[in-house]
C-alpha cells in the first residue's frame, strides 16, 4: 500500500504515544506541585486524565501488534509443516502491511510449487507404475522398499510386494533369474513365465538415499524385440548362404551339363578341365561349411591374466601395426581367441590398401573396461556395408569368406565384450574390441 494511502503511519502512532506519555509526565509533576502548592487545580484533573488514557491506548495498540505477530508466527509454523492454505488479514494501515502482503505472496507461491511438485510426482509415479519394466528398489537390510506393477506381476502375481524381504521374495522364483542375481553384474538370462519362454535383460544399480545404500534391480523384457532381431539376423545369414552356394552351384550344374554333353560326343579332351573345375568350387563349398562350423562351434575363453606388451609384440609376428601406449595393468582375457580376433581385424586392415606405417593399434584402458582399436587409412565402409560387416559370410571381396569380423564378435561377445566399427576422418576405419577388465 503507498504512503500517502495510510490513515496513521507507525511513526506518528510511535509519537502520540509519547507525546501522551509526555504530558503524562508533565501530570505528574503537576500533581505534585498541586498538592504541594494547592495550585492550577483545573490543570492538574486534565493532565491525570491523560495520564490514565495514554497507557490504554497505547496497551490497544500493542496488543493488536502482538496478535499479527502471533498470526504470523502461526501462519509459518504451519509452513513449516507443510500447510500453505493460511494467509493474514489486518484492518491497519502503516508499514506492516508490507510484511504481511510479503507473507501471503509467500504462501501463494508455495500453493502454486507444491501444486506443480505434486503434478509431478504425480506424472513420474504413473510413468514407472505403467512402463514394462519390472523395478524393485531394495534397502540396504534387504526390505522392499518400491516395486511397480510389472515387478509385483512379475515376483508376486500382481500382489503388493513393499515391506517384503527380497531373499524371501527370490526363494520362490526360477532358478535361472536367482543365478543371474547371485552373479552380481548386468546380464541376460532366460526363464518359463506364463507358460512360454521369456528372456529378460537384469540390470542392477547402487546409490545413496537419505544415507542408507540402496539398489534397484531393473528387469526388461526382450523376448520379443530379440524374436524380431533373430529373424532379422537369420534373414541376413540366409541371404549370405543363398549367394555363396548359388556362387558355387551354379557353375558346377553348368560344367556338370557340359561334361555330359562332351562325354556324349565322345570329347574327352576337356574332361579334365571340367572336372578339375568342378573340384575346386568343391573344396570351396567344403571350406564354407568348415568356416561356419568354427563359428557356431567356439568353445567357452578360458581366462588368464594377461600382460599387454609381450601379447602384442607376439601379434605383430603376424601383421605388422605402430603400436602406441599400453595400460601397465594386466587384463584378463583368452590370449588365444583375442589374439585372434586381433588378426583378423588385422589382416583387414593391411587388405584395406594401407601401408603398414598406416596400421595403428591402441590399447586404453576406461574404468572397468579396456578398448582395443585397430584403425587404417583405407576407403573405409559404405552404410550398407557398416550394417552387415559382422554378420557371418558377409563378404565385399571376391574371395574372403566373410568370417573375420564375425569370428572377431563372436570371440568379444563370449568375454562379455562387444565389437564397433566406424569410419575414420580423413578415411579409413577403426575397428574397436572392448572387453571387461575383470
Amino acid at each position: 500500500m503507498d504512503a500517502h494511502k495510510r490513515h496513521f503511519s507507525m511513526a506518528g502512532k510511535l509519537a502520540l504515544l509519547l507525546f501522551a506519555a509526555m504530558l503524562a509526565a508533565v501530570g505528574l509533576c503537576a500533581l505534585l506541585i498541586d498538592w504541594l502548592g494547592n495550585a492550577l487545580l483545573g490543570a492538574s484533573l486534565t493532565l491525570v486524565v491523560c495520564a490514565i488514557v495514554a497507557p490504554l491506548i497505547a496497551q490497544r495498540y500493542l496488543a493488536r501488534q502482538l496478535s499479527l505477530f502471533r498470526a504470523l508466527s502461526g501462519s509459518v509454523a504451519s509452513f513449516r509443516d507443510g500447510d500453505f492454505s493460511f494467509s493474514v488479514t489486518r484492518r491497519s494501515h502503516d508499514e506492516l502491511d508490507d510484511l504481511v502482503e510479503a507473507h501471503n505472496e509467500l504462501g501463494r507461491v508455495l500453493r502454486d510449487e507444491r501444486q506443480s511438485l505434486f503434478q509431478r510426482e504425480l506424472l513420474l509415479d504413473t510413468v514407472v507404475q505403467n512402463t514394462p519394466t519390472a523395478l524393485l528398489l531394495i534397502e540396504s537390510r534387504g526390505a522392499i522398499v518400491y516395486g511397480n506393477v510389472a515387478a509385483r506381476q512379475l515376483f508376486h502375481d500382481g500382489r503388493k510386494v513393499e515391506g517384503l524381504k527380497f531373499p524371501q521374495l527370490m526363494e520362490n522364483t526360477p532358478a535361472p533369474l536367482r543365478e543371474a542375481l547371485g552373479e552380481g553384474r548386468d546380464r541376460l538370462f532366460s526363464f518359463e513365465h506364463a507358460g512360454q519362454e521369456e528372456t529378460y535383460h537384469l540390470a542392477r544399480r547402487d546409490f545413496h538415499l537419505n544415507g542408507r545404500v540402496h539398489t534397484l534391480f531393473m528387469f526388461k523384457r526382450l523376448t520379443a524385440e530379440l524374436n524380431r532381431q533373430e529373424v532379422a539376423t537369420w534373414k541376413k545369414v540366409i541371404r549370405v548362404i543363398s549367394h555363396e552356394l548359388n556362387n558355387s552351384l551354379a557353375p558346377i550344374t553348368s560344367l556338370a551339363h557340359s561334361g555330359a554333353e562332351l562325354l556324349r560326343r565322345g570329347d574327352h579332351e576337356k574332361l579334365g578341365r571340367i572336372f578339375e573345375t568342378i573340384e575346386e568350387r568343391a573344396r570351396h563349398l567344403h571350406g564354407f561349411l568348415r568356416g561356419y562350423s568354427s563359428v557356431a562351434k567356439l568353445p567357452v575363453p578360458e581366462l588368464e591374466s594377461v600382460e599387454w606388451a609381450p601379447f602384442l609384440s607376439r601379434l605383430q609376428q603376424h601383421y605388422g601395426f605402430e603400436r602406441g601406449p599400453i595400460p601397465s595393468e594386466p587384463a584378463r582375457f583368452d590370449p588365444a581367441q583375442v589374439e585372434q580376433a586381433l588378426i583378423n581385424v588385422l589382416k583387414n586392415a593391411h587388405e584395406s590398401g594401407s601401408k603398414e606405417d598406416e596400421v595403428t593399434l591402441t590399447v586404453r584402458q576406461i574404468g572397468r573396461v579396456v578398448r582395443v582399436e585397430v584403425s587404417d587409412r583405407g576407403p573405409g565402409m559404405s552404410d550398407a556395408v557398416l550394417a552387415n560387416a559382422l554378420v557371418p559370410f558377409y563378404s565385399t571381396k571376391r574371395s574372403g569368406s566373410g568370417l573375420g569380423l564375425a569370428l572377431a564378435r563372436e570371440i568379444c561377445e563370449a568375454h562379455g565384450g562387444r565389437i564397433g566399427l566406424a569410419n575414420r576422418d580423413g578415411g579409413g576405419l577403426t575397428v574397436s574390441l572392448t572387453l571387461p577388465v575383470e
